[in-house]
Order: C-alpha cells, then structure tokens, then sequence
C-alpha cells in the first residue's frame, strides 16, 4: 500500500529541524513539495539559505524517517528558488519558536518583544547568533539574552 501525500506530509510534521529541535521541517517551511512519481516518493526540500550546514543532516532525517514508515524509493529534490523565506515559517511554528525562548523573525528586522518575559525593552547585542540564521538581543526589562530567527 502507498501512503497517501496528505499522509506524507503529516510524517514530515513529525521531523524537527536538527538546530532548533521544538519546529519541525514543514513548520520551518523548507518542505515544499512531496508527490509520488509512480513507486518514488519525491520530497522537494528548499533550504535555508544555500549553505546551511544543517542541509545534509536535514536529507538524512527525512530519508530515516520516511524509511521508517516503509517507503523504499524516496527521490530528495533540491529547490534553490524562489529561496526560502522566513514568510514560509508556519504560524505554529513561530508560536514553537517564542514558547522554546528564540524570537520569531518580525518583518521590521528585530524582534517586538522578549520571549521570555514578555517586554518590549530590547537591544541587540550582536547580528551573529547560536547560528548563522539567528542574532544575539537581550530584554533589558529581564536581563535575559535571546536568540532573534533573522528575517530572510
């Protein structure tokens, strides 16, 4: 029996990104297609940015966990454009973000407000982060630093 895509999808939901382990790959946005090609299952995978050193990691997880559900033939797609986008991150997953302590990107290229407390008194401490996807900012209300998802 073949999955259905909608079935797919769901198994994808279940896979989280290996640098920020609370979202997952369809959250994060970077899954963009999945369809059967008769008895392959092609998974389209847009990464980050181009030289993210997650990407062959990311590969791994999603052939393990999909061979974990039976599927034999998996074709892995690698789609460069449109480049990925923080825009693509799903409102779940920027929900993730917040509650595990990271700030969502926010289109005015900062964050509004402290994961952790709350505040809206924040500063930016450096444009290089735990990753080169997120930034160093700090609450000056809690004194707590954070890390900021970029917006790409």
């Amino acid at each position: 029996m073949v999955a259905s895509v909608e079935q797919v999808w769901d198994w994808l939901d279940a896979v989280p990104d290996p640098e920020i382990p609370v979202i997952s790959l369809v959250d994060l946005g970077i899954i963009r297609d999945v369809a059967w090609q008769d008895d392959t299952l092609e998974v389209t995978v847009t990464p980050t940015y181009s030289g993210c050193p997650a990407t062959s990691i990311i590969n791994l997880d999603i052939e393990t966990a999909l061979r974990g559900h039976g599927v034999e033939k998996i074709a892995l797609k690698r789609q460069l454009s449109p480049a990925w986008t923080t825009d693509w991150l799903s409102d779940k997953g920027r929900k993730r973000l917040e509650e595990y302590g990271i700030a969502p990107p926010q289109p005015a290229g900062g964050p509004d407000k402290c994961p952790h407390c709350g505040g809206q008194n924040v500063e930016k401490l450096s444009q290089f982060g735990s990753t080169p996807c997120k930034a160093q900012w700090r609450c000056t209300d809690c004194l707590e630093p954070f890390d900021y998802f970029k917006c790409i």
